[in-house]
């Protein structure tokens, strides 16, 4: 028996019909296609499936698709605007933050969300935050680094774009 779950994704309206066993994760990829949150270990372990859901992390491998129903779920796809990378998703390309790029979307998602309720976190704070979050590739040095990056970008974003668009650009 199938379950009709309506959910806004990424600012866009979806409605499918699930199985009631159907993981999110794979609700994501699958019906959705949005294969930019990934399955790394099935087990709840390395957060490469991190998403937002109301603004909240979760890793979507914990969660069915129909408890998903009117919730609204950001995944990486959904962090660029216009063509324009996320803060968080420049910083880690500008800060190395990545290398093989596996887990690169879980970390961003974890990011914002620590990000959203700490605009200034220390490194041991963003070390706390990103703990659910594993990567196999770096060092979690440049990772750290790309977090402290991003949130000064952040805090300092309104100033730049008024300057920016004052200024006509570059």
């Amino acid at each position: 028996m199938k379950l009709k779950v309506a959910t806004t994704v990424n600012g866009r309206k979806h409605e499918h019909e699930v199985e009631p066993r159907l993981l999110l994760v794979h609700h994501l990829r699958d019906n959705l296609g949005l294969t930019g949150t990934h399955v790394g270990c099935d087990t709840s372990q390395c957060g490469a499936c991190t998403i937002l859901v109301d603004g909240q992390a979760v890793k979507s491998c914990t969660m069915f698709a129909v408890q998903a129903e009117g919730r609204n779920l950001t995944t990486i796809e959904g962090m660029a605007k216009d063509g324009e990378l996320h803060p968080i998703q420049q910083a880690f390309w500008d800060e190395h933050g990545l290398q093989c790029g596996y887990c690169t979307p879980g970390f961003i998602m974890a990011a914002a969300y620590l990000l959203s309720t700490n605009p200034n976190p220390t490194d041991d704070e963003i070390r706390k935050g990103l703990e659910g979050n594993l990567c196999r590739c770096t060092g979690y040095v440049n990772i750290v680094k790309a977090v402290k990056s991003a949130a000064q970008t952040m805090s300092s974003a309104p100033a730049k774009k008024t300057t920016v668009t004052a200024a006509g650009g570059n």
